[in-house]
């Protein structure tokens, strides 16, 4: 049995899922398998992947079913009791999983692992910035929501945890179009503490359109109302969901959708956003419209990217 199952969903990447495998089939740590799925891909993604060859590649393909059914389709086939999860669109430094193992054997009695991340945009990498103190190189056990209110320490392209989280926490929710993945990390943080390692192994790509793409269909985004239960007990969780409902009513006015830019304000503790983002709040349409449009739109305006992967 391998030490790690690498699952990858892919719908149309044909430009990227060439580059995602070389980055995961040259790991200088090589006892894994990789489970990879064609979930009903258009355009020439299913050519692109048949042309890797090597014996650790599991290759299935099956009508479209969405991200999340996907992705619950790899995890079920892995045969290792750890999964690392993997975008079909992002890379991974050859040092990755090495680094994730150096973890695993540091805290055996821990259950969900990740390391730091770098995201590239028009070209430029900017790293991501966590909101825990650590110590280069120096992995720390931290509490997801505490870590995560800058960016999140959960990924999809830097995160392995056991199988066994997703039988407690729960699998992805296929009724979530957007923001499913987050949807998963705020069931995994109530249940379990994150090993994060500060050194940076992984870059996700941020395309041009991605963003625009993310304000349409705001129903079929994550609203976290099922946590809600919680926020009491939890203030780090409380100021988690608020910082992305601040996302959701961002979304919610450049989108003109008033009843769910209300439906998130009125949840919103003032306390638990900065004083730009209240500002930003009162900002009409159009200058939001424009903010979003330059080059650095999504730090200027706040925005947690965890909202649009």
């Amino acid at each position: 049995m391998p030490k790690f199952s690498v699952v990858i969903a892919v719908f149309n990447k044909e430009k990227y899922i060439a580059d995602t495998l070389k980055s995961v089939l040259a790991q200088t740590f090589t006892d894994f398998e990789v489970v990879i799925l064609n979930d009903g891909s258009t355009d020439k993604s299913e050519a692109e992947i048949l042309k890797f060859k090597d014996p650790r590649i599991r290759y299935f393909s099956k009508e479209n079913s969405g991200a999340s059914a996907a992705r619950n389709f790899t995890i079920q086939e892995a045969k290792s009791e750890y999964i690392a999860l993997m975008d079909a669109d992002d890379y991974w430094y050859h040092f990755y999983l090495e680094e994730q193992n150096r973890l695993l054997t540091e805290f055996p009695e821990e259950s969900v692992f990740a390391t730091a991340t770098e995201i590239k945009r028009n070209g430029k990498i900017f790293k991501n910035s966590y909101s825990i103190k650590t110590i280069e190189n120096d992995a720390v056990v931290v509490d997801y929501f505490e870590a995560s209110q800058l960016d999140s320490v959960l990924l999809s392209i830097s995160t392995v945890l056991k199988k066994e989280v997703f039988e407690n926490a729960g699998w992805y929710n296929p009724k979530i179009k957007s923001g499913e993945d987050t949807d998963l990390y705020v069931r995994i943080g109530l249940k379990y503490k994150v090993v994060f390692s500060p050194k940076v192994c992984a870059t996700y790509l941020v395309r041009e359109n991605s963003l625009f793409k993310s304000i349409k269909n705001l129903d079929e985004k994550a609203n976290f109302e099922a946590y809600e239960v919680y926020e009491e007990e939890n203030p780090a969780l409380k100021k988690f969901l608020d910082l992305n409902r601040y996302s959701l009513c961002i979304l919610a006015k450049v989108e003109g959708n008033k009843d769910a830019f209300q439906k998130n304000y009125k949840k919103i503790s003032p306390r638990n956003i900065s004083k730009k983002q209240r500002f930003l709040l009162q900002q009409n349409k159009t200058v939001l419209k424009y903010m979003l449009r330059t080059k650095n739109g999504l730090e200027k305006l706040g925005l947690r990217l965890g909202t649009f992967k």
